[in-house]
């Protein structure tokens, strides 16, 4: 009776164990082929038994694992330690990728190793839930920060604006009662000196978006087509600057000089990281994504413009900070370190956003959406 009884339960315990779809749940023998399968197996990785059964489990494994060793590293953990347990990406029989949380786990009869019991779990909702969630949290901590400089910022550009006022205006008294050679050309170089001051202060001030601005109903296409010459003269004679137009753009509301300004940051931005090569200013619309600019609003169309150069491009570290004011990756006496920080201002000022895409090696594109204009109803 008593063995009928276990015989019993081992038939339930193996129905049960074949019926569940939630967890991958399997057999391996000791060198890592698939003796057992059930319907989680079949749901999460897309293999029937009959496919699967008689096959090497390193299957499930990335090629670069498999190269590296990943599988059988992985039994050899579960048979020394007693357990392996990891979390990575597996590849279903259909090529796709998912999250999987899986533990091993060694049978053994009387010392000897019959093989592995081998449990996955799908999780890729979770991980992208929580990665999601990371992303964001990096995005609002680095606004917060940027609020903080900008008002910090906006500080200093009142009080530096101030004292160049003092500057410039005893420059110009002394400039009416000292007339030679040499005092002419201390003080005109005195007010070069100055005027640069005075821009820097200005950008500063973009960044705070503090700036005064005059916005306009204006057509995107034709601000970027009237300026073309000019971004092609400042991306110089090494570089091709091109444009892509994207036809029948919503109308929006700018201060075409400002904008005109920010692209001109843009173009030299990446004519300076670039030894030739291209650069190309798109137009199109946009819809932002909340997780990355939780200041924008999600309702609105936004028609944007991108520079996207084919660059050396920016590691992760770099394109998260690129923004900040002062911050910059060129030598020193190459630049203010304002060009990026004064097109974030822009941008924000105007009720936009900008970002930035960029990946070592590929190159970098970044993006000023400013909101379409609202046409009233008739």
């Amino acid at each position: 009776m008593s063995k009928a009884v276990t015989t019993f339960d081992l038939d339930i315990e193996h129905l049960l164990l074949r019926n569940v779809t939630d967890y991958a749940i399997y057999m391996l023998d000791p060198q890592g082929f698939v003796l057992s399968w059930n319907a989680g197996g079949e749901r999460i990785k897309g293999y029937f038994d009959t496919e699967i059964i008689g096959q090497h489990f390193s299957r499930f494994y990335a090629p670069e694992e498999i190269r590296r060793g990943d599988p059988e590293r992985s039994l050899a953990i579960a048979r020394s330690e007693g357990r392996y347990e990891a979390e990575g990406w597996r590849v279903r029989k259909d090529g796709s990728l998912f999250r999987a949380s899986i533990v091993i786990d060694p049978i053994r009869q009387d010392g000897e190793l019959l093989g592995f019991a081998k449990v996955t779990r799908d999780i890729t909702e979770k991980y992208n839930a929580q990665q999601n969630l990371q992303r964001t949290e990096r995005v609002l901590a680095q606004a917060q920060k940027v609020h903080a400089i900008g008002k910090l910022t906006l500080g200093v550009a009142h009080d530096f604006n101030n004292l160049l006022t003092v500057v410039m205006n005893c420059l110009d008294l002394l400039s009416a009662t000292h007339k030679d050679d040499r005092s002419s050309q201390l003080i005109r170089a005195a007010m070069e000196a100055a005027e640069r001051g005075s821009r820097l202060s200005r950008q500063m001030l973009a960044f705070s978006r503090a700036q005064e601005l005059n916005p306009r109903l204006h057509d995107l296409n034709e601000l970027v087509t009237r300026s073309m010459e000019r971004y092609r003269q400042v991306a110089g004679a090494i570089v091709c600057c091109e444009s892509d137009l994207k036809p029948d753009l919503p109308k929006i509301m700018v201060d075409a000089d400002q904008l005109e300004a920010a692209l001109m940051n843009l173009v030299s931005n990446a004519r300076d990281a670039m030894s030739g090569g291209r650069i190309v200013i798109s137009t199109g619309t946009c819809t932002p994504d909340s997780s990355l600019h939780p200041d924008a609003d999600g309702r609105k169309e936004y028609v944007c413009v991108t520079v996207r150069d084919d660059g050396p491009g920016m590691t992760e570290e770099v394109r998260l900070r690129a923004m900040e004011p002062f911050f910059t990756t060129k030598d020193v006496g190459r630049g203010s370190g304002l060009g990026l920080s004064q097109v974030y201002g822009f941008a924000a000022q105007s009720d936009g956003f900008a970002s930035i895409e960029s990946t070592p090696g590929e190159g970098t594109a970044v993006t000023i959406a400013i909101p379409a204009a609202e046409t009233p109803h008739a």
